[in-house]
């Protein structure tokens, strides 16, 4: 990739090709739970956020009405930091001369002026529209004044707050390299292998140490085994209305073949299966150039997510209030040489593997230099994801429409999306997907019919 390429694919701050792009999509900016006391007892008595994306600062706040208010950081009377202001209920105060905000970022009080003053009237911070979705608040950083488009029906927002979980973790990034892994079917088989598979009994809720839909000669196979057993995938990829499909199909046999379907939800989400029940949609945001947060949403088509069995599973491996992993580069993700040559592939651990992937990730560098790569044959997803991404970035220059969820004129074209992780029959796995995802759908407690827009028997992946 020529240089300047990775600048306008990575560099996302006010006025880059690519942070205009991101703009156009709503963006999560916190987790609900960090504003829940007893995660953090600290909002008993001041609910108030720093938060930054896109590479710009801003205060998130709760008012005593429940209503949250998103607003630029620096006062615009003489730009101190709003972050620490005193939230008094109805609003936000700034502490160096009293002016006061509420959530809309109206100005309602400027107590230093001359009694009768209206200068408050004519003050106002610029505030961001705000929803809420499946425990995530987002926020909307396109042109003042623009209209976003409607959250599309994606299943991790459709689902009822019974039956997802949302969390979140900080990586010492860029974004795209980190949302790059996402859409690679080739590296589970080598960053996440286990030289032994695990009871799977104890899978709830971890990453391929579920089983594999279906089974090979009446035994079931945990997907560790089908990934290490099966390095080698054929891997396919076609576009849809929210960005891409993929493919990766393993050969067991002459009669079986494993069949990953995954997506690629552009411009920066991934949804990939858990568990025959389960689909994670992880969305990578960028803090700056150089961090991104990714946001996780666990989806159940089953029974309701066991809320409190995954959040103590991921609480720890970070470090609260900001979701700060405790592996990193200061202490080598936690490498470990004899678990290297005996246990896993990577060695760096066998209870989480959201490190084997942060240290993918961390390892290249704050923002991967691209010139110095050679691609291959499986990495097809990712140079088809890189020009959509290119040509997104100048179309929205150009004054044109955001593809995929950015365009609410697709939003009837955009549902689920499907994924399946199982053992198929080798002559006909195209059915045998389709006929898997429909039954989910059908079983699921919440949505017990396939939904418009969702696959259907012509509905093949190709490359």
């Amino acid at each position: 990739m020529k240089a300047e390429h990775n600048e306008r694919l990575t560099r996302v701050g006010p006025g880059t090709p690519a942070g205009e792009l991101l703009r156009r999509y709503w963006q999560p900016v916190a987790l609900l739970d960090e504003f829940d006391p007893a995660q953090d007892p600290d909002m008993a008595i001041r609910p108030v956020r720093a938060v930054r994306v896109l590479g710009q600062d801003f205060v998130l706040f709760r008012d005593t009405q429940g209503r949250f208010g998103l607003l630029d950081r620096d006062c615009p009377h003489r730009g101190a930091d709003l972050a620490y202001g005193r939230n008094e209920g109805d609003g936000l105060r700034c502490p160096f001369h009293g002016w006061k905000f509420d959530v809309t970022g109206q100005c309602t009080d400027t107590p230093a002026e001359p009694l009768g003053s209206a200068l408050h009237t004519r003050v106002r911070q610029r505030s961001y529209p705000l929803i809420e979705r499946s425990g995530v608040l987002f926020g909307w950083f396109g042109p003042e004044g623009s209209t976003p488009p409607a959250l599309p029906a994606l299943d991790c927002f459709e689902a009822p707050a019974s039956h997802t979980f949302a969390f979140k973790g900080l990586w010492h990034c860029n974004w795209l390299q980190a949302f790059e892994v996402g859409i690679d079917p080739a590296h589970a088989s080598y960053l996440h292998r286990f030289f032994e598979d695990e009871s799977l009994d104890e899978s709830y809720g971890k990453q391929f140490r579920g089983a594999s839909m279906g089974a090979i000669n009446g035994e079931r196979w945990p997907m560790t085994r089908v990934l290490r057993e099966f390095a080698r995938p054929d891997i396919a990829c076609m576009a849809t209305p929210w960005g891409l499909r993929l493919t990766a199909l393993r050969h067991l046999s002459e009669t079986l073949t494993h069949v990953r379907i995954t997506n690629a939800v552009f411009p920066q989400t991934f949804v990939i299966p858990l568990s025959e029940t389960m689909t994670i949609t992880q969305m990578h945001v960028p803090v700056d150039d150089t961090h991104n947060y990714w946001y996780a949403f666990f989806t159940s088509f089953d029974g309701p997510v066991d809320k409190q069995t995954m959040r103590e599973q991921r609480l720890a491996s970070v470090t609260l209030p900001g979701y700060v992993p405790k592996a990193g580069r200061h202490n080598d993700w936690g490498f470990n040489a004899e678990e290297q040559v005996n246990r896993t592939f990577l060695g760096m651990g066998e209870r989480d593997i959201n490190v084997h992937d942060q240290w993918a990730c961390e390892s290249m560098g704050a923002i991967q230099d691209r010139t110095r790569e050679h691609l291959g044959t499986t990495d097809k997803a990712i140079a088809m994801y890189r020009r959509m991404l290119l040509d997104a970035i100048d179309n929205v220059a150009a004054g044109g429409t955001p593809p995929g969820i950015g365009d609410a004129a697709l939003h009837d074209q955009i549902h689920g999306p499907d994924t399946v992780d199982g053992i198929a029959p080798a002559q006909g796995w195209q059915d045998w997907w389709l006929a898997q995802v429909r039954q989910r759908r059908d079983n699921a407690p919440w949505r017990n019919r396939l939904a418009p827009g969702s696959v259907t028997a012509s509905d093949e992946a190709t490359t």
